[in-house]
């Protein structure tokens, strides 16, 4: 039996069963580690020994018969802006290439307490920065699908670790789409979560009002095994929900009667791949052999999502970066050598030039100019207006419709460098995933198919907020009556 393969319900109802340990599935994810990551690139990071003394304890755990949750003993990477307690957390920056954090971030330490086993921490675009994990300072990650193409980003890292089998499930992070885009790139179900639903506290912030924290699993009950240890409130995070969190495993069905569906023509516009459109409509075709009725309806401020989203990111990501400075942590020129610089001035220049990529000083370029006297009412506030009305027409979809279903990417994953040179080009890439984050709803990609280049599709599924159970109710429907979840990359 290959273990790494196994999903998360698999491996806990053969764990609790005495049919394997978590020293064995822990071993087997490492033995695939081994086999293939030299080829994918997923980990910055790995955490071997640790590891394994953690699958020790898990299975005395589950021996005695107190085993801390349903997740208890399975293998889980961590995005590496996730802060992990003296363990390596460096946002793929050379800015943090050393850093180590004195404390867990809320999810790495609920997860830890759900005794799942840290394998490592997964590869990004750096500061979450990109849509292709092309923009990482530290290293390289390829699509296990085609190893020519990218993951997409910015959580490609750990959408790769699940597709791959190096992990049973991964956290990503997602601020315009990073961890639907990369699930749809490497057909793993990524979950966007309502903003606020899991807590923040102790992840490195992008865009903090857009910024969400959820899995990327191998399956839809997966995601909804998960979500249930991830979600809740935590006192360490203002903005995180005052809510009951559901058991969201109960809202898995097999039919879809009742259920309206609809579809946002802007999302099939002009742009959109013709083999991506093709996929999409025959997951439409299963959705209403399922007892769904599918309607067409329109989002006209779709057409203005992207450059809202850019605006407000950006002015974001530059006032979350100024933090780095060079004097308190993160790379310091005065630790180099202090006779390099002879004023404080010299002191950021330096610090920022060598610290930070091209995409990281892009946003900070940006985001300080329409911050700016003089253009912060011609651009940021104007674009603070656009978000609400496009809340507001989400809001008033979701009145009729029990959610909404879009491609999740125009396209599938793209060659390696093929868009590093054209900035406007990556942004692009975020058209269907961006507003999503503007309403700050939840949304999930679903695997839906493959083009006849063998590269894998995703179908974008969106909820009202607070209500992922409507999206579990369609997603493992639609999965149950596929296979496409089901295929592996042929490493």
């Amino acid at each position: 039996m290959e273990l790494h393969k196994l999903t998360i319900k698999e491996a806990s109802d053969k764990m609790a069963k005495g049919e394997i340990t978590a020293v064995e599935l822990t071993k087997s994810i490492f033995d695939r580690i081994d086999a293939v990551e030299s080829k994918v690139g997923a980990y910055i990071t790995l955490c071997k020994d640790e590891a394994m003394k953690e699958a020790a304890a898990s299975l005395d755990r589950r021996k005695s018969g107190k085993a801390l949750s349903e997740i208890d003993g399975i293998p889980i990477a961590l995005k590496d802006i996730v802060l992990t307690k003296d363990i390596r957390t460096t946002a793929a920056s050379k800015m943090l290439e050393d850093y180590i954090p004195l404390y867990d971030a809320t999810i790495a330490a609920k997860m830890k307490k759900a005794g799942c086993i840290l394998i490592g921490k997964t590869n990004l675009d750096e500061f979450a920065m990109g849509s292709s994990t092309e923009n990482s300072a530290l290293k390289q990650t390829r699509n296990p699908w085609n190893l020519d193409c990218v993951p997409g980003g910015s959580s490609g890292g750990s959408a790769t670790a699940v597709a791959a089998d190096e992990c049973l499930f991964a956290v990503g992070t997602d601020t315009g789409g990073s961890i639907r885009q990369p699930s749809s790139f490497c057909s793993t179900v990524g979950l966007k979560v309502t903003y606020g639903l899991v807590s923040r506290y102790g992840v490195m912030s992008y865009a903090s009002s857009f910024d969400t924290i959820g899995p990327i699993t191998k399956t839809v009950e997966d995601a909804a095994i998960v979500l249930k240890q991830m979600a809740g409130n935590d006192v360490n995070d203002s903005t995180s929900t005052q809510q009951n969190i559901p058991s969201y495993t109960d809202f898995l069905r097999t039919d879809l009667k009742g259920k309206l569906i609809g579809l946002p023509k802007e999302f099939f516009a002009e742009g959109l791949s013709g083999e991506v459109a093709d996929i999409l409509n025959n997951a439409k075709k299963t959705l209403e052999d399922l007892g769904a009725k599918v309607e067409e309806i329109s989002l006209p401020l779709t057409d203005y999502a992207i450059a809202t989203y850019y605006i407000l990111v950006k002015s974001e990501a530059s006032s979350n970066l100024a933090r780095y400075d060079g004097i308190r942590y993160g790379y310091s020129p005065l630790k180099q050598n202090k006779e390099l610089v002879k004023n404080l001035e010299e002191v950021y220049e330096m610090a920022r030039s060598k610290g930070f990529g091209p995409e990281v000083k892009r946003s900070i370029m940006l985001g300080s100019y329409t911050l700016s006297a003089g253009y912060f009412d011609a651009y940021y506030k104007k674009a603070a207006r656009v978000r609400t009305k496009i809340r507001e027409e989400y809001e008033n979809a979701f009145k009729k419709y029990d959610v909404l279903m879009t491609p999740v990417s125009p396209f599938p994953a793209f060659k390696l460098g093929e868009k590093m040179n054209d900035p406007l080009s990556m942004y692009l890439a975020d058209i269907n995933t961006a507003p999503i984050n503007i309403a700050g709803v939840p949304a999930m990609s679903v695997p839906a198919g493959f083009t006849s280049a063998g590269l894998p599709v995703g179908m974008q599924l969106i909820g009202p907020m607070h209500q992922e159970s409507k999206i579990f109710e369609v997603a493992s429907a639609f999965e149950k009556a596929t296979e496409w979840h089901k295929a592996k990359p042929a490493l």
